[in-house]
């Protein structure tokens, strides 16, 4: 698009030039003066298409750095030298009661990693990320803990991990955040929009008391994965709104299992009333006599007309 504007303004430029030929006066010093003024015109023109180039260009760059890269590397927590733990997004917020945010995105996975992970520990079944932050504004002190887990599901037949709770800790005191539907089956990670305990974020992080409520955590574009990482990288990712938890398996589990107890129960009761009406049909059926028990019954009835 901007080179078919840049060729249309020096096809313009071409015939103002041509145009201007054309038309010379026969005084010399007229013919200066215009010459002078085209030129200048001409300038005007080509630094016009030229910004106009420039600006095409950076709309264009706009566009295309939608939806990039996230800025930062993932953070990763290392066991006997191979990674346990990725973790990444693109903005991490905390926010106490109305006070201004505080932005730790930079802090926790910028190059120089300011963010200190020591403490970090994993386990075949559990484990626990700890990100220390130390003095961050008016936040002393300050501690954000990821508690996770890995549990084996028959009703799938597979591992699956997941976030059970996220705690902050300053040096006042420690609120946790119960994580809701935070699930991936162990060989993928876990990638959501939004992972927050605000409820316009549908509220995956819910507060355990009412000292939780007055804060809030927030991350924007998340993405986690414990327990099977290979080569230092996530694994496909299982969207939150895809995701088949095992909770969702076992109350599908159950409903067809009470279904298929309702169905048996209804068709047993149809067959005792369908037992039940067969018998009251046996007792009315007439049986008829044979032609000797006829003869009898003709004979005893004589009889007994006779003896009256």
């Amino acid at each position: 698009m901007a080179s078919l504007w840049k060729h249309l303004w020096i096809f313009v430029l071409h015939l103002d030039s041509s145009a201007s030929f054309q038309q010379q006066p026969a005084s010399s010093k007229t013919s200066v003066v215009q010459e002078s003024n085209m030129r200048m015109r001409n300038e005007e023109q080509l630094v016009f298409a030229v910004e106009l180039e420039n600006l095409h260009l950076s709309q264009r760059k706009l566009l295309q750095t939608t939806g990039a890269a996230l800025p930062f590397s993932p953070l990763k927590v290392e066991s006997n030298g191979e990674p346990c733990i990725l973790f990444q997004a693109r903005k991490f917020s905390l926010r106490f009661e109305k006070q201004k945010p505080v932005d730790l995105t930079e802090l926790t996975f910028s190059p120089q990693k300011l963010v200190d992970t020591r403490e970090s520990l994993c386990q075949q079944e559990t484990a626990t990320l700890v990100m220390r932050f130390g003095d961050v504004e008016n936040l002393g002190d300050l501690s954000i803990r990821f508690q996770l887990s890995n549990t084996f599901y028959e009703s799938s037949g597979q591992w699956w991990f997941s976030v059970d709770r996220v705690s902050v800790l300053t040096n006042s005191s420690e609120v946790v955040f119960n994580a809701t539907d935070v699930y991936a089956p162990a060989s993928s990670s876990y990638r959501c929009l939004h992972v927050s305990s605000l409820q316009r974020y549908s509220g995956l992080l819910l507060p355990s008391t009412e000292q939780a409520q007055r804060w809030a955590i927030t991350f924007i574009d998340f993405q986690i994965q414990a327990f099977n990482i290979s080569s230092g990288r996530f694994s496909p990712a299982s969207n939150c709104s895809t995701v088949l938890t095992p909770a969702i398996l076992m109350g599908l589990i159950t409903s067809l299992i009470l279904l298929l107890v309702l169905a048996y129960a209804l068709h047993m009761v149809v067959h005792l009333k369908h037992i039940e009406h067969d018998d009251d049909q046996k007792a009315d059926i007439y049986f008829p006599q044979s032609p000797e028990q006829l003869d009898r019954c003709c004979e005893e009835s004589c009889t007994e007309k006779n003896g009256m």
